[in-house]
């Protein structure tokens, strides 16, 4: 059998033959179905198509990368979650801990409320659980408890007053039945008296200059039952004590202690501040009542 012999040009023209398919022109012609008259024609080639196609991608691919990233479109986007999202279920996730918080605080205040008509031993609050003393481990689902600067500093100021003084009393132990007469009050602050007791111009305590940033101690041992803003007198907290008496501390610019917690006499409880429309300048508002009529303070305390 005789071998076959190869054209060379044979072969050159394989090689290019898909190269000029890619060039061949081709009409696209778009006719009236029922005259057959043309409407529209496209001179095409294979080669376009691929261009044309392929750029059309392209710009497709882009604007959808865009819309992801750079607009809030990217938020309908199922797993797709944006920065926005993110913060509005992380203020959510802090509101529900304020409300667990504020309940947990009133449950307690009433069973303390509860415990002191009834005689019976009050429940002292975690003071780990303070504003600013709590830092939440997300990786770990643990919460680990540290102390602020303001917070230790108050703690050193209290423990280098009170260095020499003895008690043998424990801190959840609240004083039952003592007679008003041999209650001794502890000065919430030193200070100079600027307006005294006035019943009748409705003044029902007495005002007292202080440095801005000094602590206001509590004066009897007793459980915190309001802690709040009000718009008068600013930051105000008050004290339930045995016997019928109850202290109040207004024009606070902090307060260090919530509703509900148990506080022992000279332990800091506020910072003097000056807040409220009714102030006129740093110092602190001090009200005493007993048996729900107020009293001179300077009869019972030594400023």
């Amino acid at each position: 059998m005789a071998p076959t012999k190869v054209n060379p040009d044979n072969r050159g023209e394989r090689r290019t033959g898909w190269r000029n398919k890619l060039r061949d022109k081709y009409r696209l012609v778009i006719l009236n179905e029922d005259t057959f008259e043309e409407k529209l024609s496209f001179k095409l080639s294979r080669l376009n198509v691929f261009v044309v196609a392929g750029t059309i991608a392209i710009i497709l691919i882009f604007f959808t990368t865009y819309l992801i990233a750079f607009t809030p479109l990217r938020e309908f986007i199922p797993g797709y979650g944006g920065t926005t999202v993110s913060r509005e279920y992380y203020d959510l996730q802090l509101r529900v801990d304020s409300l667990g918080d504020a309940l947990a605080n009133r449950d307690l205040y009433i069973r303390n409320i509860r415990a002191v008509i009834s005689g019976e031993e009050v429940e002292t609050i975690d003071q780990r659980l303070l504003p600013g003393d709590s830092v939440r481990n997300a990786n770990a689902g643990e919460v680990s408890y540290r102390r602020s600067r303001e917070d230790s500093l108050l703690r050193a100021e209290y423990e280098r007053e009170n260095r020499y003084t003895l008690s043998t009393e424990p801190l959840t132990q609240v004083k039952r039945d003592v007679p008003l007469g041999k209650i001794n009050f502890y000065t919430p602050v030193k200070g100079i008296i600027t307006n005294r007791f006035n019943a009748s111009g409705n003044h029902y305590g007495i005002d007292i200059a202080a440095k801005r940033g000094d602590a206001v101690k509590a004066a009897y041992d007793g459980i915190v039952f309001f802690s709040e803003w009000t718009a008068e007198t600013g930051h105000v907290i008050a004290v339930q004590h045995t016997g019928g008496i109850v202290t109040v501390y207004k024009h606070n610019s902090v307060l260090l202690r919530r509703q509900g917690s148990f506080v022992r006499a000279g332990e800091s409880i506020a910072i003097i501040g000056s807040t409220g429309e009714y102030t006129t300048g740093p110092h602190l508002h001090f009200e005493l009542w007993i048996n729900s009529t107020p009293v001179d303070p300077e009869k019972y305390l030594t400023f």
